[in-house]
């Protein structure tokens, strides 16, 4: 994944607010602000896993808790909806004074209702996203509906919510229903990202339509299928997070900034470091890619990845299809698609006159599928260029690896 920091800001009303930092392994591409859900923190589950699903797409992430949640300071019967709107602001200054961001908004349930509306205070934010957000401030009194007579009659009431009890104030109620989440998503001016679960019982779907219908283009809508309010199911959170990061790259990695590609021998530098999420994950940089290697789960891994053997499998299969079309392009014939099908195995070499005393080599068993009008001759001579493949040469050579400790990337 990266590396992940606590850090700490002013809030809106001066107190501190504890965030976390999360960065991926080289520098990121474009930086995001994640606003959580009402009474939620920023270590709840949904938050963490749509964080690394950015983070393994090379975007840096801050998550912060509002006022008086979480391990922030500050008494949360004091804050409103508006609150945490100028909260959102708060880290959105601190983010750019030090990483240049935020390009991306990200808010879940009535987070995410409170970045549509921070978005316009918010200059450098190129894009925004909401989670199961509802289309009016004023929805989370339905979680509290059985307290709102008591607050407005007594002036405050303590409430509780998912067994958690928590003091509200008259001025909450009051704050909430006079914020215009609608007005501003029509005002938005940048790209929205609506994501919500048609079967979500919080934040009805109904609350997805207001907020789509009410914002101009570029808007987009994604449905989360089977998901609940809280994508408990890591699936969920990371699919969240992976389609986020997918649907943000033309209108963020503008701003953002790309690893440097060094050119070495006509190829990309290849940069792989752990991720800190497993024994033995991890993340494969080249270039603008970034990629997932780990062990299989029965040797100690996480299985979250290809394993390295399998990427050095991939590799092959990978050089033959393109070799392939190269040749077919150049000849000009009618080649529709090729794939390519990679097993390997451990075997003694076929020239071992004692076999039995000596080592077993790596065998990697090669099918190919040619699709297309190509004759028998033409097929015939599309198997001998397959061997023409650069990685085949490669391996069938041998290579050196020469090592070298890198004083920059030690620890």
């Amino acid at each position: 994944m990266g590396q992940s920091y606590r850090v700490e800001f002013p809030g809106y009303d001066g107190s501190m607010l504890a965030a976390r930092l999360d960065e991926p392994v080289f520098e990121p591409r474009a930086w995001a602000l994640f606003a959580h859900c009402f009474t939620c923190s920023k270590d709840i589950y949904a938050a963490r896993e749509i964080t690394a699903a950015l983070v393994e797409q090379g975007i840096g992430v801050l998550r912060f808790d509002f006022t008086g949640l979480g391990h922030s300071e500050g008494d949360f019967s004091n804050t409103n909806f508006s609150s945490n709107v100028q909260d959102l602001v708060a880290a959105a200054g601190w983010l750019e004074k030090r990483h240049g961001g935020p390009q991306l908004l990200i808010g879940h349930s009535l987070g995410g209702a409170a970045v549509v509306v921070a978005a316009h205070e918010i200059p450098q934010v190129k894009a925004v996203a909401t989670i199961g957000a509802p289309s009016d401030a004023a929805h989370v009194i339905h979680s509290i509906r059985t307290y709102v007579e008591e607050i407005e009659t007594e002036g405050e009431a303590e409430v509780e919510l998912d067994g958690r009890p928590f003091r509200l104030k008259r001025q909450f109620l009051e704050d909430v229903r006079g914020a215009k989440v609608t007005g501003a998503a029509a005002a938005l001016k940048r790209p929205l990202l609506v994501l919500h679960a048609p079967l979500d019982e919080t934040v009805g779907i109904e609350n997805a339509t207001g907020l789509f219908v009410a914002a101009r283009h570029p808007k987009s809508f994604i449905s989360l299928d089977k998901a609940d309010h809280l994508l408990t199911s890591q699936a969920d959170a990371r699919r969240a997070g992976t389609m986020i990061a997918a649907w943000a790259e033309p209108y963020i990695y503008e701003a953002g900034v790309a690893m440097p590609a060094q050119e070495t021998g006509g190829t990309r530098d290849v940069f792989v470091r752990e991720t800190g999420r497993g024994k033995y994950e991890n993340a494969i940089v080249i270039g603008d890619f970034v990629g997932i290697a780990d062990e299989p789960v029965d040797v100690g891994g996480g299985g979250k990845g290809a394993d390295p053997y399998e990427y050095l499998a991939a590799g092959l299969g990978a050089c033959t299809s393109m070799t392939l079309r190269m040749y077919a392009d150049r000849k000009g014939w009618p080649l529709d698609r090729v794939s390519v099908s990679i097993t390997r195995t451990r075997d003694y070499p076929d020239d071992c006159e004692h076999c039995e005393e000596g080592r077993k080599i790596d065998v990697f068993h090669r099918a190919i599928t040619i699709e297309g009008a190509l004759d028998a001759d033409q097929r015939a001579r599309m198997m001998d260029i397959a061997d023409k493949c650069p990685v085949h040469q490669t391996l069938e050579a041998g290579a050196r690896v020469q090592t070298v400790e890198n004083p920059m990337k030690s620890t």
